[in-house]
């Protein structure tokens, strides 16, 4: 079922795929991806589960709002609530999601915990812990290794020159050939217009979460799968959650960054056994 629902704002397109009586599974796309990033999730899990996508704010089929404030996190919780009253009314659901999707994810069950049985986290830590993290948890060593990964945030905060490397292709061309994705990718015909409005999710968010960290804990069951050749994220970042997180494991895949593409049996047996062991 492909619909299109109400969120903060701004319209979104949201898919229900799989076993209408199953447990319900919501997957959150991270950036520049769409809902396609999950296809190949799906495909697994649909037997068993109801599995619920949409394309983000700023992303595929949705709106994208110009301005950067209407990315804060604030609006994407929003945007969440309304899909899980819209489609996925009553109890609540297993939450996973990759890249940003997880960053997501981790203001989820920290900020409304009731709303989600478990929660699996693919290559996206929570910001305030990273904050947290890299002010007093990490060596220097980690920090600078984490820093020289994370180098495109840092661009990302740059006026003009992230939308214009955007718009003139170079962006996508270098994407489209990284990270070991398969041929044909997962991208959407969207890449373009979804990486120049995704740039606000760094602009809006990260400065202020990593300059000041909140305290972000949850009692949902968190499960963090660390794709260990990922050039994004570092596994010590990622362990970051450690202490914020009673119910914690770490799962390592051997995978980069794209696992969801590259590894979909791998992700959804894992994404799976998580929601089954509670």
């Amino acid at each position: 079922m492909h619909r299109k629902i109400q969120g903060d704002g701004v319209e979104l397109a949201v898919r229900v795929r799989g076993n209408p009586e199953g447990p319900a599974l919501v997957l959150l796309h991270g950036y520049p991806d769409t809902h396609r990033v999950w296809d190949g999730v799906v495909e697994r899990l649909a037997p068993r589960f109801r599995v619920v996508t949409y394309d983000m704010r700023g992303a595929g089929e949705s709106g994208r709002p110009r301005d950067r404030a209407a990315y804060r996190f604030v609006h994407l919780m929003n945007d969440l609530r309304a899909v899980l009253d819209e489609v996925l009314p009553g109890g609540p659901v297993h939450l996973a999601g990759h890249d940003w999707g997880a960053i997501q994810g981790w203001e989820a069950v920290t900020t409304m915990p009731e709303r989600f049985s478990s929660y699996t986290a693919i290559s996206g830590p929570c910001l305030d812990h990273v904050g947290g993290w890299s002010r007093g948890g990490a060596r220097p060593s980690a920090r600078l290794a984490q820093a020289l990964r994370s180098w495109y945030i840092g661009f990302f905060q740059l006026p003009l020159l992230p939308e214009l490397a955007w718009r003139s292709g170079l962006a996508a061309r270098i994407l489209t050939g990284a990270d070991g994705m398969p041929k044909g990718g997962h991208f959407a015909p969207t890449l373009r217009a979804d990486g120049e409005a995704g740039v606000a999710l760094y602009r809006a968010n990260i400065p202020s979460r990593l300059l000041r960290p909140r305290e972000r804990s949850t009692d949902v069951p968190v499960q963090v799968v660390i794709p260990v050749e990922d050039p994004f994220v570092s596994a010590r970042m990622a362990e970051s959650a450690a202490d914020h997180v009673p119910d914690l494991r770490f799962a390592r895949l051997p995978a980069r960054h794209w696992a969801p593409v590259t590894h979909p049996e791998e992700v959804a047996r894992l994404v799976a056994e998580h929601a089954d062991r509670v």
